[in-house]
């Protein structure tokens, strides 16, 4: 069995640091990992009979420099990690071990890493002293509070507004580093040459042998519960994915790399709505690195551009890959090499935006939280006028004047289980000249957000029937209710074990 690459940076901010030899760096994942250091050097200390102050006259530090360490409120530097591993008879590894020395400690560690967040500030409350004062039985007592009162706090945050604000944050993310994130890229490429896959789409067969290199066999199944894309059994190494005609999906390659993604990446069980987002924008990243390789899909778009033919089309039919696929993965590339700045949309029939990244300076109706996702897009944008286009065979182009400048957009439409959706990738009239389809002669005005553009109907059609109709609106059950809860959003868990059950191999 092939052992995997490692979890690569990801989206996340980066991790806390303590020094290392030569300059170098320990990455410190969180406070925990402080407190869990300081609790080890405790344990090690008391079983070695060893008062504060006797280590702290073996590494010339003063008893209370200890305790601060031990309490997990200074991170140590590596040399007094050497210094206190050589005095208590330990190694360095000893000590920066993730695993709590005891039940007792690990209890201990998570009440304080609680009693330091910004829940606990929030209630006004007095800070418990951890110590061996303590009694075990209220120690376990106050941690299952504290617990339930995350789940709480949890579900309660699960609402629309809280997804719209970690969505608008995530972007922010993404257009701060152009969408380009090279940590995932050279993971990709590793992953790449596991397997030996040197030029080229990505076949079925390659992405099975990925599967295989990583340690896991395929299994596809009718009964993959309706909530998931795919389910992974870590305990027996499995994938499964719904068999061929039970889903609709324009790419079977899809379910697989982002599944494996995230195994990749050391996804854990997501702590919130923004954690779940990041993780599924770092997998569809993976996911999509694998199937355009970052060399290989450059070098086409560097040709494209210097030929001043770029094209989506041209991108997706070299690698394999449905559309919008291929949109995606211009976005990522577009800005770090070719030095173009761009903006993408996705946007459902009724004119409401589903998914939207921009760099360009396009400037994307927004909620008072900065939220795009779930707004309408200006009728005369490329991504609602090419609805009424009957031809969905030839690429769609136009120009849009807008109050920030004049965009030119290339745009197709596709179907879906939920209706039809536009995809349309954007650059600045500066940049049109790289692209195939800037001779198109189609061209509108967008006055948005001035309501008077295609918010306000006309004059004429509100005097004969604004007093003369009442419609009936037909909303979204999802409208007044909060986001799904749990882990995974919108995922049956019983459903999900019910199924891995059904489906563990026998023991033998």
């Amino acid at each position: 069995m092939a052992t995997d690459p490692g979890p690569a940076q990801k989206i996340a901010a980066p991790p806390r640091e303590i020094l290392g030899p030569l300059g170098g760096t320990l990455a410190v994942e969180d406070e925990a990992d402080a407190l869990t250091i300081g609790r080890r050097i405790r344990h090690l200390r008391t079983e070695r009979g060893m008062t504060l102050d006797d280590l702290g006259a073996a590494i010339g530090r003063a008893p209370s420099q200890v305790s601060v360490i031990e309490n997990g409120r200074r991170e140590p530097k590596f040399s007094q990690l050497q210094a206190i591993a050589r005095a208590l008879g330990a190694s360095v590894e000893d000590l920066l071990s993730a695993e709590p020395p005891t039940r007792r400690a690990a209890l201990e560690i998570e009440l304080e890493r609680a009693q330091r967040g910004p829940l606990f500030a929030s209630l006004g409350l007095g800070a418990v002293r951890v110590g061996k004062s303590l009694p075990s039985d209220a120690l376990e007592a106050i941690v299952g509070l504290q617990r339930e009162l995350e789940r709480l706090h949890t579900e309660r945050a699960a609402t629309p507004e809280e997804a719209r604000r970690a969505n608008t944050q995530l972007r922010a993310t993404m257009r701060a580093q152009d969408n380009h994130f090279p940590e995932l890229e050279a993971t990709a490429r590793e992953l790449l040459d596991g397997v030996g896959h040197a030029r080229g789409p990505m076949s079925q067969r390659v992405a099975a042998d990925l599967a295989t290199h990583l340690g896991f066999s395929l299994h596809y199944v009718h009964d993959l519960p309706h909530s998931t894309r795919s389910v992974i059994d870590l305990r027996h190494h499995r994938v499964y994915l719904p068999s061929t005609g039970t889903r609709a999906s324009s790419d079977p390659r899809s379910a697989l790399l982002q599944a494996l993604a995230s195994h990749v990446l050391g996804h854990h069980e997501p702590r919130d709505y923004a954690e779940f987002l990041r993780q599924r924008v770092e997998a569809n990243y993976l996911s999509a690195a694998l199937l355009l390789p970052e060399r290989d899909a450059v070098k086409l778009l560097k040709e494209a551009k210097d030929a001043r033919e770029i094209s989506v089309e041209d991108l997706r039919d070299a690698f394999s890959v449905s559309y919008e696929t291929a949109a995606h993965r211009f976005t990522n590339l577009a800005t770090t090499h070719l030095g173009i700045g761009v903006h993408f949309m996705k946007i459902h029939e009724s004119g409401i935006i589903h998914k939207a990244y921009e760099n360009d300076g396009v400037r994307f109706p927004a909620d008072p939280l900065g939220a795009v996702e779930g707004q309408y897009v200006c009728r005369h944008w490329t991504a609602r006028t090419v609805f009424a286009v009957e031809d969905r065979l030839s690429p769609f182009s136009q120009y849009t004047d807008t109050p920030t400048g004049t965009y030119w957009c290339t745009s197709r439409v596709q179907d879906s289980d939920d209706g039809q959706f536009s995809v349309s990738v954007g650059v600045p009239f500066a940049h049109v000249k790289w692209f195939r389809g800037r001779e198109t002669s189609e061209r509108t005005v967008s006055r948005c957000p001035d309501e008077s553009c295609c918010r306000r109907p006309p004059a004429a059609l509100t005097e004969r029937w604004g007093e003369q109709s009442w419609p009936s609106a037909r909303p979204h059950a999802s409208m007044l209710a909060a986001m799904p809860v749990g882990a995974f959003p919108g995922v049956d868990q019983t459903e999900v074990y019910r199924f891995l059950e059904a489906h563990a191999p026998a023991l033998r």
